[in-house]
């Protein structure tokens, strides 16, 4: 059977600042297009903003480096401030060369300068943080989108990976709340019979890629919603995105 699958921008959204209902702007948002939010949905949401609501600010003016933190800045050719920051934010130096910091973030993101960013953030000098737990933040957001509209969407929150061997990044999931963040296939039959020995489908990392499709980077558009996928949307909130992570004794690489 083909599926259908389908990404709905989701546009008029203002500009998020700490302690905004997220959840209710959304739904807000949604209804003026004359959409409504269905249970069956997924909806898709840039990191940035869950981090601007959650108050994931910091002005580096107000960041003082540490010794490790200046080493490793004149060394990488990177502002010793924000260094500092990526090591409070960090469990682990990953790799550090070639003006690159791979760190593995607090959340256990393995990812560049631990997921902190000062792009579309008001302010000089002030960038966000990611969120300190993604996955309750997306059971957060289920929770104030189910209050104001009685339907319980998935939720995934995304932000934007690098990728070791591949050029460019893509949107991958952080945390994510009512959806099956994997489909495992291991024991299923392909279409010739054959049995399936190693397929696990990453589905929220494809669901939060497919809606930065529908969201240019400066449009100012952070949240879409995918539909077609309902197959995928569970009534609880489920393992979350951590369930993606792959365990440091199965990681070939570290």
């Amino acid at each position: 059977m083909t599926r259908r699958v389908e990404v709905v921008p989701v546009e008029g959204l203002p500009e998020i600042g700490a302690g905004d209902s997220l959840g209710a702007l959304i739904v807000e948002a949604v209804s003026v297009t004359g959409e409504g939010i269905r249970s069956e949905d997924v909806l898709v949401v840039s990191q940035k903003v869950v981090s601007k609501a959650e108050g994931r600010f910091v002005n580096l003016a107000d960041v003082e480096p540490g010794e490790r933190a200046r080493d490793l800045a004149a060394r990488l050719g990177k502002d010793p401030r924000l260094v500092e920051l990526i090591l409070r934010e960090s469990v682990d130096v990953v790799r550090a060369e070639r003006d690159v910091l791979i760190v593995e973030g607090r959340s256990g993101w393995i990812s560049a300068n631990a997921g902190i960013d000062a792009s579309n953030v008001p302010g000089a000098d002030r960038v966000t943080l990611l969120p300190a737990e993604p996955d309750a933040s997306a059971r957060r957001l289920r929770a104030e989108i189910r209050d104001a509209t009685g339907a319980l969407p998935g939720v995934v929150i995304a932000d934007s990976f690098g990728r070791p061997w591949r050029l460019g990044q893509t949107d991958v999931a952080i945390g994510c709340a009512g959806i099956a963040p994997l489909d495992d296939w291991r024991g299923r039959s392909d279409r010739d019979g054959g049995e399936l020995a190693a397929t696990v489908i990453a589905v929220a990392d494809e669901l939060a890629a497919a809606a930065d499709l529908a969201r240019g980077k400066d449009e100012g558009v952070p949240v879409a919603m995918v539909r077609g996928v309902a197959r995928f949307v569970t009534s609880d909130d489920g393992p979350g995105a951590a369930a993606l992570r792959r365990a440091r004794d199965e990681d070939l690489f570290r």
